[in-house]
């Protein structure tokens, strides 16, 4: 399906579809006057344009790496970024899905529609001086970015508001909007997006995520879809010495469904992967617990075996009841599908990417880099200088899974593309404290700039290359879809899981507010918590 005919058939109604009926003329894209030479010369002003907001993208990042908040509790985060897009005059719908910290920004009129999305949650335990290679949390047992979603955002956000101002001096028509992955750590919302129609009349999706490489990819198998759910079982309290025997243990409950998903794992694909964590396990020793819950991760591949595993889940949580005499029921906490990335569209932000090429690192930030390396544990090789390579997806055969990202529900709403930008070191284990350590820092500066730059390009591509269109929803009809339908995970009565974190940020909060990045005082986050770039052990 060519995108003008994706246009009539996903936007009826739409005002195209009156000026077509009414016989006026169709908008013309920029493409079709465009010379080769006038497309690089635009190209190379959008790079430039990008590099004059320099220090906005130093600003933004270090303040979001300030703030440091949990999924579904981003409110600082998301305050800060919706009035940055309403003073650059986007209107903004706030609350989106039910949930309090998300949003949906819009810019101009007309087709082609781009969203662009990136995540801005934290992660638990995470605080971190930047610019230190060793253990030093800001605060001890915060929350913080050890991750690197302080970041995402400010790429998309520094990028379109140079393809924005590109716009307006050449009279383009095209609407933009962009939108935050809220709880992505919890895989908590972009499902509830989708469910919503948020992604209806969107031709296309731009999606950004920290790497440690320069790089875009295409097709499926890289990461796994999952399906989150909390397993609470109910018993009886009693006396636990005076009358054990009066109490039905909802912790016994709990206990045996995890010795039941243990000895099951033996017996399920390598590329599976089960978590979890007790969430309520009782409130004292002496008293037999009533209610207790587990909270697990299902993760696999494809749907049908993301289902399996939720049907053994059940199945377990059915017999650790059994075994206890007591009483279960689920909530779903968050889900997300296996991702789909769109070929033409990533052959095309590869060819940016190139255009952009890796930033200059400078010795201090390769000093930081191998010290920090080197202090958890792994080859200190500092930072990568050459762009990653396109390549062809995964073995479905071979594929081994990983983690998830819930722009997978996305992916089969509407061609979609991940940009991984260079802001982060290398061989981190993820999700700790050590991922922290260069996201204030002139690391993610540079990464951060040149991810502007290519997702610059990639928007400006979108809205002004009919045929990139064209060619994304021939590839997303006839490969992506051909044989493959998307079944949400949601069930009809879930709804996002808004209370999780509440008590986490409710005990730190006061004391991370007093850490919040003031930029009319200080040059730099570092300069401001008196770091000297690089710290590091003698």
């Amino acid at each position: 399906m060519s995108a003008i005919s994706h246009y009539f058939t996903r936007k009826a109604g739409s005002a195209l579809i009156a000026l077509a009926l009414a016989g006026t003329a169709l908008p013309v894209l920029a493409s079709a006057s465009m010379s080769q030479s006038e497309r690089m010369d635009a190209k190379k002003a959008l790079i430039d344009a990008v590099d004059a907001r320099a220090k906005q993208v130093q600003v933004m990042n270090d303040m979001i790496f300030s703030f440091g908040e949990l999924g579904f509790q981003e409110y600082q985060t998301s305050k800060y970024l919706t009035d940055i897009l309403k003073e650059n005059g986007f209107t903004v719908e706030e609350g989106i899905s039910g949930i309090p910290t998300a949003w949906m920004a819009t810019w101009g009129e007309g087709e082609p529609v781009i969203a662009l999305g990136s995540d801005i949650d934290g992660i638990p335990k995470a605080s971190q001086k930047p610019g230190v290679a060793y253990h030093e949390p800001i605060i001890d047992g915060a929350p913080g970015h050890g991750e690197g979603h302080n970041s995402g955002q400010v790429v998309n956000i520094v990028a379109i508001l140079a393809v924005k101002e590109y716009m307006e001096k050449n009279g383009l028509s095209g609407t933009i909007k962009v939108w935050p992955g809220v709880a992505e750590e919890q895989l908590g919302t972009k499902a509830y997006y989708v469910r919503d129609g948020y992604f209806d009349d969107v031709d296309a999706v731009l999606f950004s995520h920290v790497g440690n490489g320069f790089s875009t990819r295409w097709g499926a198998g890289r990461g796994n879809g999952l399906i989150s759910v909390q397993y609470n079982f109910y018993g009886e309290s009693a006396h636990s010495a005076g009358s054990p025997w009066r109490g039905r243990s909802a912790l016994d409950a709990v206990e045996l469904m995890e010795v039941g998903m243990s000895y099951r794992r033996e017996h399920l694909r390598l590329s599976q992967r089960i978590h979890s964590i007790v969430v309520d396990g009782g409130d004292q020793p002496n008293v037999v617990p009533p209610l207790a819950s587990r909270w697990y991760f299902l993760r696999e591949t494809d749907y049908p075996h993301i289902k399996a595993l939720w049907e053994i889940g059940d199945k377990m949580a059915e017999g650790a009841a059994m075994m206890s005499n007591t009483t279960w029921d689920s909530v779903v906490l968050g889900s997300a599908w296996p991702q789909h990335m769109n070929k033409p569209m990533a052959e095309d932000a590869y060819d940016n990417i190139k255009l952009v090429g890796m930033p200059q690192w400078s010795e201090d930030d390769i000093a930081l880099a191998k010290a920090l390396q080197k202090e958890i544990g792994v080859e200190p090789e500092g930072l990568k200088t050459e762009i990653d390579e396109l390549s062809d997806p995964p073995d479905p055969k071979t594929n081994m899974g990983g983690g998830s990202d819930d722009i997978g529900d996305i992916s089969w709403q509407v061609p979609t593309i991940t940009l991984r930008y260079p802001a982060n070191i290398p061989n981190l284990p993820g999700h700790n404290w050590s991922n922290a350590v260069a996201m204030a820092t002139p690391i993610a500066h540079k990464g951060v700039l040149a991810g502007a730059k290519a997702q610059a390009l990639n928007l400006f591509d979108l809205i002004t290359d009919k045929a990139l269109l064209e060619s994304a929803w021939d590839y997303y009809e006839n490969v992506q879809t051909k044989n493959e339908t998307y079944t949400p995970l949601l069930r009809e009565q879930d709804k996002p899981a808004t209370h999780l974190n509440k008590d986490i940020m409710r005990e730190f909060k006061g004391d991370m507010s007093q850490f919040y990045y003031d930029p009319d005082k200080y040059d730099t986050y570092m300069e401001q918590l008196g770091i000297t770039y690089p710290t590091i052990k003698e």
